[in-house]
């Protein structure tokens, strides 16, 4: 990130020193090689796909007569050569062709060096001439600035040429519809953004529209938008200050007091939540606190704080006691018994910067918080005024983009798990300026966070479709996978050593800023230019490591669909595993359903949004807090981001405010659910003492025979109810709630619901 100095940049280096010629071209690449072969791509064997850094291949050695001592360089200016740009620490990299390729080549291998009085002139290639285009024209000197506005025009117009034979996916409307809750939906191309999802909100305020677009970046991609940002207090120093602090006593971390506590503290609680029996598994974990607690207790050699520790957690669980026998309302939280104490800690102190480094964005550190939107219920619609928001646990970033424009990032590496709010880590907001017409500017300001712009086209889609499918069947571990991926990088690191052999002679006069900024934007042409081929060497891998004899074999089979799912409110990506088994999933889950009740707030509301939505989503939605159960507790495990639904026996006479799926494969074909068989508040975040890696599954298999009475299944941003994935029954408390819901319903042209007509699947607890 831009911390003042030069090396912060140093992932988009390449040496500008000039050059009497440009070096032989790289491999070709037309075809792509088979999965196995990454290591012989450069870069493919130090890691898989999406690294957070821009790798630029050092160049081969050119073959040229030194220039003379006297003579100036070829730029106008002094330029900065690759090894200032990367500091001692750069290491060649090998040449990208191998000995058959050179042979291939042909006299292009080893091109003869010039006469000296051609020394000053670049002889380029036929091809790399074609290429240069507008580039080399005219044969006069252009500016550092002049060079990369050419080069920005030529990927704009390869773009759009792309963008007539393969269209996007999601169009970018030019303004998102005024108050509309759930924004519009649109999908990024690339894999910076968590299921390269994006949602283009226009929030109604008496300033005018306020045009927001907000994403999550994924944590891979965090180091190319911190590259992009100047942060007060990156450069920090150690120093001993006496400070105090709070912490457990040695006895209870020994001992496990807290943890004995709080586990039959959450285990009651729930009980208590849902109106259910208290099971013995909660009173064998009341009765293993009060041994160990007890045990303490009776030891006469504790000191006086390890007494007071120890009857703090006697109390608490006296009052676990009395709920297992008598029930009654929630218990208040539960803390650990801490002391103060004076200590010499070692602290890192922030320096504070000067002015921003170039070509960086001033970011400011503040504490994370929210947009505190408003929803009227009676129009449904969402309104902000742009400036109020809600306070959250965690850390932020306030960017100035300029000319009015600004971001909001929290990111991942400022927000400990085992503190912060975890479903915030990587939220990205970029907010317009007040006013209307902002929806396509929003998704090319991303470039200026140095992540992917332009909205995703069907080849792309593909793409993220079989990552998708990779985790949800969890096949990371697959045989050939991470050669796969290996190979896949490998073809983009060639792309761009192509790109820049094609460009040498424009980028020789640039000065470093410069550079840097062409060689976003190279890498970003080549993730474009590549992706065919990278997914063509995936989709053989993913093919293989599910039963399938080629890539063109699965492509083919009736389940796989590598577009989402565009219906009603959301973007969900299917998995071919479900699609294309559909009644395998249906006889796994006869005669049982998926059901979700509410826990407030009326079905009428509910349905008037249309979708079941996470409370992450309820939150810029504009819809207040305490619908949930839950609510802060899934912040902080990371099930914010998602709905909860549990898989029961199929409701024979079920209780009003309650949506029932009876038939499970219309969810499970998604690919963004997890799930437990226990209640572990949708835990995702390692750091919490919810999650457990071993207990969540992703597999519908497993998930249809879950016997847990609190078992979850977690479906990401939410489920659209109007829409193909719209529940089997929507149960009313009584008749005149169904006839109001209906009416409604109507009124808006909504007649059917995933098929059924709207009565049908309307109805009440007395139907029952």
């Amino acid at each position: 990130m831009g911390t003042g100095s030069k090396s912060s940049h140093q992932s988009y280096a390449v040496s500008p020193t000039a050059l009497a010629e440009p070096p032989a071209a790289p491999v070709d690449l037309a075809a792509a090689p088979a999965a196995g072969e990454g290591a012989d791509f450069m870069g493919a064997a130090s890691g898989g796909v999406g690294g957070p850094e821009f790798e630029v291949p050092e160049l081969p050695d050119p073959y040229a007569e030194p220039v003379p001592p006297g003579e100036p360089p070829a730029a106008e200016s002094p330029s900065v050569g690759l090894d200032d740009l990367l500091g001692d620490e750069a290491e060649p990299v090998p040449p990208a062709a191998s000995t058959e390729e050179e042979l291939a080549l042909g006299d292009e291998a080893e091109p003869v060096p010039p006469a000296e009085d051609e020394v000053a002139e670049v002889s380029a290639e036929p091809e790399v001439a074609v290429a240069e285009g507008e580039l080399q024209g005219g044969g006069e000197e252009q500016s550092a600035d002049e060079a990369v506005l050419l080069q920005a025009d030529d990927i704009e117009e390869v773009q759009e040429e792309e963008e007539e034979t393969d269209p996007p996916l999601t169009p970018v409307p030019a303004a998102p519809p005024v108050g509309e809750p759930t924004g519009t939906p649109i999908l990024v191309g690339g894999d910076d953004f968590i299921n390269s999802e994006a949602t283009l909100v226009a929030y109604d305020s008496p300033d005018g529209p306020r045009e927001v677009l907000l994403t999550h970046i994924s944590e891979e991609a965090e180091e190319k938008l911190l590259d992009a940002l100047s942060i007060p207090g990156t450069h920090m120093e150690e120093v001993q200050v006496e400070e105090e602090v709070k912490e457990r006593l040695g006895l209870d971390k020994e001992k496990k007091l807290a943890e004995l506590t709080k586990t039959a503290v959450s285990s009651v609680q729930h009980k208590l939540k849902t109106g259910s029996e208290m099971s013995d598994a909660s009173i064998a974990k009341h009765q293993a606190a009060v041994d160990a607690v007890s045990a303490v207790l009776g030891d006469p050699s504790i000191s006086d704080d390890e007494k007071a520790m120890a009857q703090h957690y006697m109390d608490q669980l006296d009052v676990v006691k009395d709920k297992i026998d008598n029930g009654g309302a929630v218990m208040p939280w539960m803390d650990a018994y801490e002391v103060t104490e004076t200590k010499m800690v070692t602290k890192q102190i922030p320096v504070p910067d000067g002015e921003p480094e170039p070509g960086t964005l001033a970011a400011t550190v503040r504490k994370a918080s929210r947009i505190k939107a408003n929803l009227d219920p009676a129009t449904g619609q969402t309104s902000w005024d742009g400036v109020s928001r809600s306070s959250a646990a965690g850390t932020e970033y306030e960017i100035d983009m300029g000319d009015g424009w600004k971001a909001v990032y929290r990111p991942y590496k400022d927000n400990d798990p085992s503190s912060s709010e975890f479903s915030l880590r990587g939220q990205l907001e970029v907010h317009a300026p007040s006013g209307a017409g902002h929806g396509k500017d929003l998704v090319e300001r991303l470039e200026q966070l140095h992540l992917m712009n332009k909205p995703m086209t069907a080849a792309e889609g593909e793409w993220t479709y079989l990552s998708n499918n990779i985790q949800a069947q969890g096949l990371e571990g697959s045989a050939g996978m991470k050669a796969a991926m290996d190979t896949a990088q490998g073809l983009q690191d060639l792309q761009v050593q192509e790109i820049v052999h094609q460009r040498m002679e424009s980028l020789m006069g640039l000065d470093s800023d410069a550079l840097q900024t062409a060689m976003k934007r190279i890498h970003l042409e080549a993730s474009h230019k590549v992706l065919p081929m990278k997914v063509e060497v995936v989709r053989d891998a993913v093919a293989k490591a599910s039963g399938f004899a080629t890539g063109a074999e699965l492509a083919a089979s009736p389940g796989y669909e590598p577009t989402p799912s565009t219906s009603g409110k959301w973007l969900t990506w299917s998995r071919f595993d479900v699609t294309g088994k559909k009644a395998e999933i249906q006889s796994a889950f006869k005669g049982r359903s998926l059901t979700h009740s509410l826990n407030g707030g009326e079905l009428a509301s509910l349905l008037g949004t249309g979708v079941l939505a996470s409370t992450e989503k309820r939150a810029v939605m504009g819809i207040g807090g305490g619908l949930g159960m839950s609510e802060q507790a899934d912040k902080m495990t990371g099930g914010a981001n998602s709905v909860f639904l549990r898989v029961k026996n199929t409701p024979k006479q079920p209780g009003g405010g309650r949506l029932i799926w009876d038939d499970p494969s219309v969810l499970m074909q998604r690919s963004d659910y997890y799930a437990y068989n226990g209640d572990h508040y949708g835990a995702i975040n390692p750091a919490h003492h919810n999650y457990n890696a071993g207990a969540i599954t992703r597999d519908p298999m497993k998930i249809a025979k879950f016997t847990g009475s609190s078992n979850e299944i977690m479906f990401r941003n939410g489920i659209d109810l109007l829409g193909a994935e719209a529940p089997s029954r929507i149960v009313c408390h009584t008749a005149a709630e169904r006839s109001t819901i209906l009416a409604s319903l109507t009124s808006r042209g909504i007649t059917q619901l995933g098929g059924k007509p709207v009565e049908d699947v309307l109805c009440t607890e007395a139907d029952y």
